[in-house]
């Protein structure tokens, strides 16, 4: 297992896509500790470079950065969120069983198959075109 994230986590999502953006923005309105900083990567200012990461891999999948600097990518990245919530709510089971040796290969099989078809996803209709729309901006 894992150490967990030192937070505030920073969760990279893909403010165009409509279900990206819907889950991830579900997660900053559930966080009530502020554990979660939601960054849109759609936006005109991100700035991918700032992070030593190619924007090209930051589309490819989730990320999450943690305080201390340590990357969190794909399923890793949802089991990184989930570590915000309290185990005794849904959010925080799923980040216990996300890691489990039976659940774990599944979960990133099926990542896999969602970032595949999440270019032909309906894009969202309320794009930021401002740059100032960052949800939980620090």
């Amino acid at each position: 297992m894992m150490d967990s994230p030192v937070f505030p986590l920073r969760i990279f999502y893909d403010g165009t896509c409509s279900v990206c953006a819907s889950e991830v923005e579900r997660y900053g309105r559930k966080d009530r500790e502020g554990r979660l900083i939601l960054v849109d990567i759609g936006a005109p200012d991100f700035n991918a470079d700032s992070f030593g990461i190619p924007l090209a891999e930051f589309m490819y999948q989730m990320h999450a950065i943690d305080q201390s600097g340590a990357v969190y990518r794909g399923v890793e990245a949802f089991w990184a969120i989930w570590q915000a919530f309290p185990s005794s709510t849904l959010l925080g089971l799923c980040g216990k069983l996300i890691m489990l040796p039976l659940v774990n290969p599944l979960a990133i099989l099926g990542y896999r198959m969602f970032a595949a078809i999440r270019g032909y996803l309906p894009k969202r209709r309320n794009v930021c075109t401002g740059g100032s729309c960052r949800i939980g901006k620090r």
